[in-house]
Order: structure tokens, then sequence, then C-alpha cells
């Protein structure tokens, strides 16, 4: 055999050996990897993403005050129920109650905001952004324009196609129930006892109806509220037995009830919370002398409450090719 021939036998073997069904300059592609949740997920996809929410969120709080507690709770009841996948928005089906329609549920409004919210990122970019992450992003923005700090917050989630409502009541605390509970429930998906503290700090805007805290009030005034604020809660709330959709609320913090600041602890400490949780709060061993702590200093307050929101909305989210990108936030998308 010739010299040509045995190098041209040898580069015969060297292909069969890589196989012989692959051309020989393909590349071979790797399976695309799920980054999970990063900063600046839709860096390439859709840039302007987080800016037209921020605009919106920003518009919207400029129209409806209110708007910016509705995102705050919004984050705290989707995130806090298994995972961060925008399960709260789902409407009721034939099959299957909304999260949204529950007891624990009682008082969010504003969805339809979230929707404009969608619909302006549509616009721009369709089927690329989650509601996921504009309900994660609005509570951001909306913890800004009440006062709060700013917090960096990843995206990448995606949005589960079923309601939560069967399991809500396992992960999310009643208002009544022991500290325990409380801070149990929390630790469960990864918030200690400060950050507890912190994320109850939520309290300090917004406004409670008075379905929630009558049983402090009838049949006899709970001792242990504040004589001279219980007078005003017996003005906002004169019926024992309040029609739930009548407008009868009482602003849980009179003093800055439009800011989110550390006055809430002060208010507790002073006897003025009006829900169970906040009189425990400022009373248990565990949680007050953190309270303590973040009536005297805003800027641990802020800290605390930054690092809460942050593990809450990390919350076992929907990534990669799990779940889907809705294109309306109130139904999951129909399947072919």
């Amino acid at each position: 055999m010739g010299r040509r021939a045995v190098i041209v036998s040898f580069f015969f073997l060297a292909f069969l050996s890589m196989g012989a069904l692959t051309p020989a300059f393909a590349v071979i592609e790797e399976p695309a990897t799920d980054p999970g949740l990063v900063m600046n997920f839709y860096s390439d996809t859709c840039p302007q993403a987080e800016d037209i929410i921020g605009e919106q969120v920003r518009l919207l709080y400029k129209r409806h005050k209110n708007t910016a507690f509705s995102w705050l709770r919004n984050i705290f009841h989707d995130c806090a129920v298994q995972s961060c996948d925008a399960s709260l928005l789902l409407d009721s089906t034939r099959r299957s109650l909304s999260e949204k329609e529950t007891d624990r549920s009682f008082g969010i409004r504003n969805f339809r905001y979230l929707d404009t919210i969608k619909e302006a990122v549509e616009r721009e970019c369709p089927g690329v952004v989650s509601c996921a992450d504009i309900l994660v992003l609005s509570a951001r923005d909306g913890i800004v324009a009440l006062g709060g700090p700013y917090i960096p917050l990843k995206t990448g989630r995606r949005d589960g196609r079923k309601s939560r409502a069967e399991v809500l009541e396992q992960f999310l605390p009643d208002h009544n129930e022991s500290m325990s509970i409380v801070l149990e429930r929390f630790a469960s998906i990864g918030i200690d006892t400060p950050g507890v503290v912190a994320l109850l700090g939520a309290h300090s805007v917004g406004r409670t109806h008075c379905v929630k805290l009558v049983h402090r009030l009838y049949p006899e005034v709970d001792p242990a509220l504040d004589q001279g604020h219980v007078e005003h809660m017996l003005h906002k709330c004169p019926d024992p037995i309040p029609d739930p959709k009548a407008v009868q609320y009482v602003r849980n913090d009179r003093g800055t009830p439009m800011k989110l600041d550390n006055n809430y602890y002060r208010n507790i400490l002073n006897n003025k919370g009006l829900l169970i949780v906040d009189h425990q709060l400022a009373t248990d061993k565990r949680t007050k002398p953190y309270v303590k702590k973040m009536a005297k200093n805003q800027d641990y307050f802020f800290r605390e409450f930054s690092r809460a929101i942050t593990i809450l909305s990390e919350n076992n989210p929907l990534t990669g090719t799990k779940g889907e990108i809705r294109k309306q936030c109130n139904v999951a998308n129909r399947q072919h």
C-alpha cells in the first residue's frame, strides 16, 4: 500500500470512530440549560421590560394611590404559597377556586392594574415576560413609590397553570394565629425571625377592614389595646357584625398611612396595632427585641425588609421550560 493510501485509510478510520452519521464539520449543540433566576433576565429578549413596568407603576400610583398597597400584598400572597408563579392571579374555573376568592385573600384588590401593566409589556414584547415577573417587579417598584428601599430582584420566573387555593391555608398564616405558627410558616421558605418582623412592617401602610378586627372590639374591648386608639377604632367600626362589602376600614398607621417606614413598630410597642399578630409581634420574647431595634433604626428595618422580600420573591419559582408565559394574567393559556 502506498504512503497516500495509508494516510487516507487512517483518516477514514478516524472518521468512523467519531460516528459515520455525524457530518465532519457539524457543531454538536448542548441542550439549553436552565439559568434559573438571574438579574436582567430580559436584557436580550425584551430589554425595555423593567422600564415599562416601572413607568406603569409610577403612572398608576399617581392616579390610584392604593395600588401600591395591593402590589405589596400580592407578592406575599403569591410567593408564600408553594411557588412564586402568579397562581394568585388566576380566575376561578368550573374545576378550581381562585386564590383571590379565599378568606385569606379577603380585601386584595386592584388586579386589573396588573393587567394594565401586562398589556403595556405585551405591546412591546408579546409572549416574552411572565405575569409572575410582573407581579414581583410591580411590588418592588410599589415599595419605592411608598418611600421604601429599592430592592434589586432577579427575574426569569414562568407562570403556573393552576390555582393553589386548596393548600393556601397550609402556607399563609392567619392574622389570629400564634406567633409560633407565623414564625414556622415563614421559616419553611427560609425567612428567619428578623425577616418575619421586617415583613410585617408592611402593615405600616394600607388599611384593615373592620371584618378583620371587630373581635378585638366586641362584645368587649381587648384590654391590650391603647384606650385612645380604641375610640378611633370604634368610630371607624361601629357595627359588631360589619358588612364585608361596606367601606369600613381603619388605617394601619394613622401617623404616616401612605409611607412604608418604621413608625409601625413604635405603634405596636404602644399597643396601637390593629391585628392580633401585630400585638403578638411586640410582646413575644422571640420577636420583641427586633421590633424595638426596628423602631429605633429605619435603616436596619429596610435592610431586613429587603432581605426578606428577596427570599420571598425567589421561593420555588418555575423557570426554564416549566410553566408558561401567560397571554392574560388571569387565565392559563389554552392548550392545543
